[in-house]
């Protein structure tokens, strides 16, 4: 998640006045498992109150639907409706007297398996200085561009020279490589490899390394941890990013000319760097030991110059205007790298690091990148092989448990039963991320109420929602056709690659200058199907990371039931 001026291009948008209508009755555009609670939303409630479930023409099951009620954040009036009890496998639609039917939906044990792997594939799109050949990328291919081969130190940082940093991932709808937001999005996939090892593995994906003998999940993300490495600096402190000084235009990375340039240090990127190379330590030292001593080494380098530079905040040059990831706040980032580092070592200067924490359960909306990085050590010091002292585990499993069941609460009373209040910035990462505390939750105290909470997430991005859209490009009928990214903008493809989170709403509305909202939106509608809408219709990383841990758990926990 990135400020608004990330992405806001060098010259002048159209404005576009708005989404077509919303579909009044809003669902899970991809379905249901048959073990799940399925629930709609019928916005706009006239005369009628009765719903019929049809497959095929004929109607197999009939309900009544909810009161009416009033939500302030969709600004809609409402009724829901359930139909659990449905369980057969098929294609349907509900159906209400005087309104069009729903978009169709399917029942069956395997409506996300298209889903997940689409979802960590997506980042085989976001390589950096690859040619995406046809074989592997089909409709999407192209050339390669940024080698980033011999890029010099930015001007401000007075240094001679200059460093190759090739691989990575482009961070966003720009085509910028930036070490906190990397290094924060390949944690939480190795989170999902680490709860879920046997999903996605080799082969899952199609991309070039499959074949390898190795997950393809762990193989994306060391396209993004080789890139890492090179932007550790001899002394152990890690370089912040990797743009130029300004954005160019919506063109394919082949075309976006402008110098790039690796920009000053920092202790928030040098942290987060020590942190996920601590986690990859622990993924590969089976597969390539001499890899994972590399990572190893390196995270211990950073952790060392981040004790010696313990609040270096970086801040954009002067005529710098690409993302900042900035943050003055170091305890998350620092709880974060000492958790991986003593997973990895159980060298006790972690944990006496750990053990002097005045550790805090809230959560901070529109912080995702800068705040819930605590959480993923958490999650890794209450793994079953952690190896931490019982009332350390007591205090990390109360407060995980504390915070999921607020959150719980929360979500039973907000609008399309969502845990989130506060629509910002990359709201789809919110709601995400407070399902992953759920899904946690459910791990370290198996209540059925967490795994609905997931599945309102789910339900959520993929149609359940005041836009009536699925939020995931590709997947629903009616999905992102004009994400504010810039190889979508210039391939002349009309559809986007499947797979990628759009932001979602966003009422601060950053972009207001380029797009037309309505007067009077309310926050869950705050949100544009139109390329300038970088506010709300970009893609980012970090919003992809959390939706295949969310999948694989949901379907594993119901499988489990």
């Amino acid at each position: 998640m990135k400020s608004f001026l990330l992405s806001c291009t060098c010259f002048v948008f159209f404005c576009f006045s708005g989404n077509a209508q919303s579909h009044t009755i809003r669902i899970n555009q991809l379905g249901y498992h048959p073990m799940a609670i399925k629930q709609f939303v019928v916005a706009s409630p006239h005369t009628a109150v009765d719903f019929k479930v049809v497959h095929d023409g004929v109607p197999i099951y009939e309900g009544v639907l909810g009161d009416v009620q009033e939500w302030n954040l969709a600004g809609e009036k409402v009724r829901l409706g359930e139909f659990t009890a449905v369980e057969a496998e098929g294609t349907y639609t509900i159906e209400i007297e005087g309104l069009e039917a729903s978009h169709p939906f399917k029942i069956s044990p395997r409506v996300y398996d298209e889903v997940l792997p689409a979802s960590v594939r997506a980042y085989y799109y976001l390589r950096s200085g690859t040619a995406l050949k046809e074989e592997h990328a089909g409709k999407w291919h192209r050339n390669g561009g940024h080698s980033d081969l011999k890029v010099s130190y930015h001007r401000s940082l007075q240094r001679k020279g200059t460093i190759d940093a090739p691989r990575g991932w482009y961070d966003a709808g720009d085509y910028g490589k930036y070490t906190v937001n990397g290094a924060f999005t390949a944690g939480q996939l190795l989170m999902m490899h680490e709860r879920f090892p046997e999903v996605l593995g080799d082969g899952s994906l199609g991309i070039p390394e499959s074949g390898n003998g190795i997950s393809d999940l762990l193989d994306e993300v060391k396209y993004e941890t080789d890139w890492l490495l090179t932007m550790q600096d001899d002394d152990g402190g890690v370089f912040h990013k990797l743009t130029c000084d300004r954005f160019v235009g919506m063109v394919l990375p082949e075309e976006a000319q402008c110098e790039r340039f690796v920009m000053a240090k920092g202790t928030g990127g040098s942290l987060d760097f020590a942190a996920v190379m601590a986690k990859v330590y622990r993924a590969y030292h089976t597969i390539d030991s001499a890899y994972a001593e590399q990572c190893l080494t390196a995270a211990k380098k950073a952790w060392a110059w981040a004790k010696t530079h313990p609040n270096v905040a970086f801040k954009n040059p002067k005529g710098v205007i690409t993302g900042e990831y900035g943050d003055t706040d170091f305890s998350e980032e620092w709880f974060w790298a000492a958790s991986e580092l003593y997973k990895a070592t159980e060298e006790m200067e972690y944990l006496e690091y750990i053990k002097k924490q005045d550790i805090t359960f809230e959560y901070s909306y529109g912080d995702g990148w800068r705040k819930f990085m605590k959480y993923l050590g958490i999650f890794s010091l209450l793994s079953d092989d952690s190896q931490i002292p019982e009332s350390l585990r007591e205090q990390l499993k109360n407060g995980i448990v504390s915070l999921a069941d607020v959150l719980l609460d929360k979500s039973k009373t907000l609008d399309y039963q969502q845990a989130v209040d506060s629509y910002q910035w990359g709201s789809n990462s919110d709601i995400q991320n407070t399902a992953v505390i759920m899904a946690e939750a459910y791990r370290l105290q198996p209540k059925e109420a967490y795994i609905f909470g997931v599945q309102s997430a789910l339900d959520y991005l993929l149609g359940k929602n005041a836009v009536g859209y699925s939020f995931l490009t590709g997947f629903g009928s009616k999905s992102p056709m004009h994400i504010h990214h810039r190889p979508s903008a210039g391939d002349g493809i009309e559809a986007p690659v499947p797979g990628y989170v759009v932001g979602g709403p966003n009422f601060d509305r950053q972009d207001r200058n380029q797009v037309t909202y309505p007067e009077g939106v309310a926050p869950m509608q705050a949100w544009k199907d139109v390329m300038p809408s970088f506010a709300s219709n970009e893609i980012c990383i970090n919003w992809n990371s959390p939706l295949p841990f969310l999948i694989a758990f949901y379907t594993s926990s119901l499988e489990q039931r």
